[in-house]
């Protein structure tokens, strides 16, 4: 990738920051599995990590934040960017996003499945996942009207904007429904089935 990779620290603070958020999202999702989510506090987390509650919500405003927030966002984008401009945007967003999990180690792939499998089971990070998926939209419509110079309130974009989100969300109800799928291809296809419609 020609530009900085926002999500791959290189400093030694940015490594020693990201692994102390690695250890608190790997501690959470332990003690999520081990005694359910509900039933997890901020509190054993940061213990179970060896931090402070103050330095958890530091790195994850809410409980909710660290199975919500997505690390693969930064990469992506970037990589989206950094595509040639000519490039139809719905092909960009696919070749950023295979990019983007073929370069992630097999556990932040099994990470990724696990968290997406938690917000669509538990029924609070699935409402709280709403504002996530309006953001998504939101960011989807800016970063399709800044390659194509147009404006983000565009029906067209927007349009285009809540059908990438939307093949997200099919694919992870396809992975709900069956653990053993690809979600990853499945998004692949949905986009690719996109990028043949005009704009």
């Amino acid at each position: 990738m020609s530009v900085a990779d926002p999500a791959r620290p290189c400093g030694l603070r940015e490594r020693k920051k990201a692994r102390t958020r690695a250890a608190i999202r790997q501690h959470a999702l332990r003690l999520f599995r081990e005694q359910g989510y509900a039933e997890t506090t901020v509190e054993q987390i940061a213990e179970a990590a060896e931090v402070s509650p103050s330095t958890f919500f530091r790195y994850f405003p809410t409980k909710e934040d660290v199975v919500l927030q997505d690390d693969f966002d930064p990469i992506a984008i970037a990589k989206f960017e950094a595509l040639p401009t000519d490039m139809h945007p719905v092909a960009a967003l696919r070749a950023a996003m295979r990019e983007t999990f073929a370069e992630a180690p097999a556990w932040q792939l099994e990470q990724f499945r696990e968290l997406n499998r938690l917000t669509m089971s538990v029924p609070e990070l699935r409402a709280r996942a709403l504002d996530e998926y309006l953001r998504s939209v939101r960011l989807a419509a800016e970063l399709l009207a800044k390659r194509l110079g147009r404006e983000p309130g565009d029906p067209a974009i927007r349009t285009m904007a809540g059908a990438v989100v939307g093949v997200g969300l099919s694919a992870l109800v396809a992975g709900m429904e069956d653990p053993e799928a690809d979600v990853i291809e499945i998004m692949d296809a949905g986009l690719a089935r996109l990028e043949a419609l005009p704009l």
